[in-house]
């Protein structure tokens, strides 16, 4: 008995060291890659998606339904649905753009099945965007206080205007402005043409400029 535990006492640290390089080895590998380990078995490959994929999907959805714990159920929704048909998926495509396809469906189902006009919060206001713009950042810690609460009132503000854009202009702001989606990709995760996409981005830009306008003068 004491042999026993003796022996598993040791071979703990082992198999916690195998382990821990195994998590590492996955975080080398591209998406596709850790999508056909999980197909062929491997029982951490699915882990690793979710890592990589979980605060941004929940970024994301909760920006664009503006209901946090709503929005970690529908991410939770999002990997069971990945999870079931992974076999389905088509590695010759992005999973990214799969996997945001999924979430942004679930979230776009929330907005019709529910009254209440969502929030999305945005951090700055660009008046004029130009194609290449990176997104929206967060709060930057470095302003100073006065600064900091300038911000925040904006942002206030901005909750305001954004819950008055329509649905389809919300999504493809929120993908375009907040994630950084190129216009290819957008068009693939809501299932738009290009051209869609971006008169649907401009008129959300212009509607949008528009609402804010008198709410900050």
């Amino acid at each position: 008995m004491a042999r026993a535990r003796e022996k598993k006492a040791v071979e703990a640290p082992v198999g916690t060291g195998e382990a821990r390089s195994h998590r590492l080895h996955l975080g080398e590998l591209s998406d596709s890659e850790v999508v056909q380990a999980s197909l062929d078995g491997d029982t951490r490959a699915f882990g690793e998606l979710v890592h990589r994929y979980d605060q941004r999907l929940l970024n994301f959805v909760y920006r664009t339904i503006g209901d946090r714990e709503r929005a970690q159920d529908l991410i939770q929704e999002t990997f069971v649905r990945v999870y079931r048909h992974l076999h389905r998926f088509d590695q010759s495509k992005k999973f990214s753009t799969w996997i945001y396809t999924i979430a942004s469906n679930l979230a776009k189902n929330e907005l019709r099945n529910r009254s209440r006009n969502p929030l999305v919060l945005f951090q700055t206001l660009k008046k004029n965007w130009d194609a290449d713009h990176r997104p929206l950042e967060w709060e930057d810690t470095q302003y100073k206080p006065d600064d900091l609460f300038r911000k925040r009132h904006l942002r206030s503000k901005v909750e305001e205007a954004v819950s008055q854009l329509p649905e389809h202009h919300r999504v493809v702001f929120v993908l375009r402005e907040m994630e950084g989606k190129t216009y290819e990709e957008i068009a693939d995760i809501t299932g738009c043409n290009l051209g869609t996409v971006k008169s649907r981005l401009n008129r959300a830009r212009n509607n949008f400029a528009n609402i804010i306008a008198p709410m900050i003068d």
